[in-house]
């Protein structure tokens, strides 16, 4: 999977306090509907990722966009629009132990997938192609002190 064209479209910020909010909304739809008007939103298309909490070990999901690499794999951006912190998506993730595995819908489908969060040097070559498409995350960056996180998916 390559997609030519990866722009996002322009888009109104939502603010932090009512991203959390605005996200279980769009996690109802990504369950109920293969409709394209929620699948792909501001010309991104979007993901539905479900991780086991690392503190409570319940099971959580999140609606995100995602970026495919050269090699066709998604990539998503922990940026949580700039926030001081990580997403609680992200921290899911570091718990190997509990998501070594985790389940990814698409419109098209579900699968299982290994996250990989990505380092150096690797990490400086994604970042300029995945800002090539999406210069709002370099915005995000300029917000935090922290390095946004890149995932990656590779489906099993």
């Amino acid at each position: 999977m390559s997609l030519t064209n990866q722009r996002n479209n322009p888009f109104t910020e939502p603010e932090r306090a009512k991203l959390i909010e605005l996200g279980r909304k769009h996690v109802m739809g990504l369950e109920f509907t293969d409709m394209e008007e929620v699948w792909i939103s501001s010309g991104m298309e979007h993901l539905l990722l479900q991780t086991v909490g690392r503190r409570s070990g319940k099971t959580h999901k999140v609606a995100l966009p995602f970026w495919v690499d050269g090699a066709g794999h998604r990539i998503v951006v922990a940026s949580f629009i700039g926030a001081p912190q990580h997403p609680a998506w992200y921290w899911n993730l570091t718990d190997t132990g509990a998501n070594a595995e985790v389940r990814v819908k698409v419109r098209s489908a579900s699968f299982q997938a290994q996250p990989e969060i990505i380092e150096e040097p690797e990490y400086e070559r994604l970042w300029a192609a995945l800002t090539t498409d999406r210069p709002f995350y370099q915005e995000y960056q300029s917000r935090t002190e922290r390095r946004i996180p890149l995932v990656r998916l590779r489906e099993l």
